[in-house]
């Protein structure tokens, strides 16, 4: 029996899909196909930009295809809307591609992809007239599969993936990011950019000390952002601060995800998804090393609240004070936070058959009936 979770808020105590506290969003431990999970969300922005979502069972629309847990992180940008649809059809579009091909690869992961991205477009196309700004929405996507003894990470954007794995000769645990990331701050990022678009000088800008593609957004590849995809979406009457002075002839951003594959050992204890507001004040190993010392049940949110400390005294705030402060106004402080940490148990990485019921889980705060 599937037990699915829509953002609803707990009820009576009842902590099955996760509890609401302010601006925050927790389900403290739960259990998947190996093992078990935490998951947090805080709030900064006025709505809600990420989504989170964590899969484990079927992991395939046939009934003799692979199982596993799915786990999806999407840091919108522009709106929830691109997020929101992600949250709502990539998995669905996985599933389905995976019964086509009766397994889960990197073909099977990059044509869920686009599909998703090209039916977010298509959204975008048929809601131009009556709102164009849902044109410059748009989101990140880290995606991590663990099936059949792999992990599969998939990324759009700079959320990231962290593996913790125990050194077997100290028994440390350390760090190992399993993302590839697409943020104009990395020099990388910046020359792929510009051998794409040798002709474009201004393909990435320097503004404000941040690098730019095209002096407006900071990742190089997205689902949704549909006003640097296609020239048609970037005119009137986009807000006059999206659209380029030229008309473009390929599409500025990309929407292919960069995957890694690894097969999982003993030693592979946890993993950490995040968008990219956790990693603004985390680095990999403080993350894992917080993770390590500490019990599971929570360990997302305290992962969350060491980024929001660490958030508050840049600012010479309080901890304290900076949960008094409204989202919306929090955004000056820190993004939109979004953690997943799965733990492994290493004698069930190899089996291929479900020892608890299905799952389904999306974090966030419930939106608005008319957002």
């Amino acid at each position: 029996m599937v037990k699915p979770c829509w953002k609803q808020p707990s009820v009576d105590g009842d902590e099955s899909c996760g509890r609401i506290d302010g601006l925050m969003w927790y389900k403290d431990l739960g259990s998947h196909a190996y093992g078990v999970f935490s998951m947090a969300v805080i709030q900064a922005n006025a709505v809600l930009e990420d989504q989170s979502q964590l899969e484990s069972g079927p992991l395939s629309s046939s009934s003799s295809g692979s199982q596993g847990t799915f786990v999806g992180v999407y840091d919108g940008h522009g709106g929830p809307e691109a997020s929101r649809f992600v949250n709502e059809n990539l998995f669905s579009n996985l599933k389905r591609e995976a019964s086509e091909n009766q397994c889960i690869s990197e073909r099977v992961i990059k044509k869920a992809f686009l599909v998703t991205e090209e039916s977010f477009l298509s959204q975008v196309e048929e809601r131009w007239h009556k709102r164009p700004q849902i044109a410059s929405a748009g989101t990140c996507c880290l995606v991590g599969i663990i099936c059949n003894g792999m992990i599969y990470v998939a990324n759009v954007g700079d959320s990231r993936a962290v593996l913790g794995r125990e050194e077997r000769a100290t028994h440390e645990v350390r760090a190992i990011q399993l993302s590839a990331e697409h943020n104009a701050s990395i020099q990388s990022v910046r020359e792929e950019l510009q051998a794409l678009h040798p002709y474009d000088s201004q393909i990435v800008v320097l503004k404000h000390k941040v690098w730019r593609v095209k002096g407006l957004i900071q990742v190089s590849r997205s689902i949704g952002d549909a006003y640097l995809k296609r020239s048609e979406f970037n005119r009137e009457p986009l807000l006059p601060r999206f659209r380029l002075p030229e008309p473009f002839f390929k599409p500025i951003l990309g929407s292919e995800p960069s995957i890694t594959v690894e097969k999982l050992s003993r030693q592979d204890k946890f993993l950490i998804f995040a968008s990219d507001g956790l990693w603004e004040h985390l680095t990999n190993q403080e993350a894992v090393d917080i993770v390590n010392s500490h019990p599971r049940n929570g360990i997302a949110r305290r992962l969350v609240k060491s980024a929001l400390e660490e958030a508050a005294k840049k600012r010479e705030l309080r901890y304290s004070d900076l949960k008094k402060i409204d989202q919306g106004v929090r955004r000056h402080f820190h993004d939109d936070i979004s953690v997943v940490v799965v733990f492994i148990d290493p004698h069930l990485i190899n089996e291929n058959f479900l020892r608890s019921s299905p799952v389904s889980i999306r974090g966030g705060i419930p939106a608005p009936a008319n957002s």
